[in-house]
């Protein structure tokens, strides 16, 4: 087998592409001001789930190898399941389906102005169905489809390449 195609190759590959994509979330958020909405924040637990498990893949992968390709396995579900998110997240800016109540469709209005005013001092809704930055014509939401199912690809590919060899 090819030296490249490699389980702590590709656990190593994944944790920093996902290390990667996470500092530029952040970047985004912090250094630009653009706040994530609620389920921005939730496709990111894929990306803290999928760095803790590809780096124990990491060392694992010389000591016990049956036990790092299973984990590299279950890495290409975690990100999977981050792909499904943002493709549910991409859907709901494209007004394909409804989002949560939450952060979706229309907001209530005050029975009073001064009950308006002091929600404004509490409450700041950022809202899942708009899209709140596009890179290259993409929402950012789009873009974690893209690269969670990449990353999904790579460790199923690489996965089921060591099974075969």
């Amino acid at each position: 087998m090819n030296a490249l195609f490699t389980t702590r190759n590709a656990a190593l590959l994944i944790a920093s592409a996902s290390i990667a994509t996470i500092a530029g979330a952040w970047f985004i958020e912090i250094v630009l001001g653009v706040k994530p909405c609620p389920l921005c924040l939730e496709q990111r637990i894929p990306y803290y789930a999928g760095i803790t498990v590809a780096l124990i893949t990491f060392f694992m992968a010389d000591r016990a190898p049956q036990l790092a390709r299973g984990l590299l396995g279950i890495t290409a579900i975690i990100f999977l399941i981050g792909s499904g998110m943002g493709a549910y997240h991409a859907g709901v800016e494209w007004g394909f389906w409804k989002g949560p109540a939450d952060c979706t469709g229309p907001i209530p209005t005050a029975a009073a102005m001064s009950d308006f005013l002091k929600s404004l001092d509490t409450v700041r809704v950022i809202r899942c169905d708009e899209v709140a930055m596009r890179i290259f014509g993409l929402s950012l939401a789009a873009w974690n489809v893209l690269i969670a199912g990449g990353i999904a690809v790579v460790a199923m590919f690489i996965t089921f390449k060591q099974r075969s060899a």
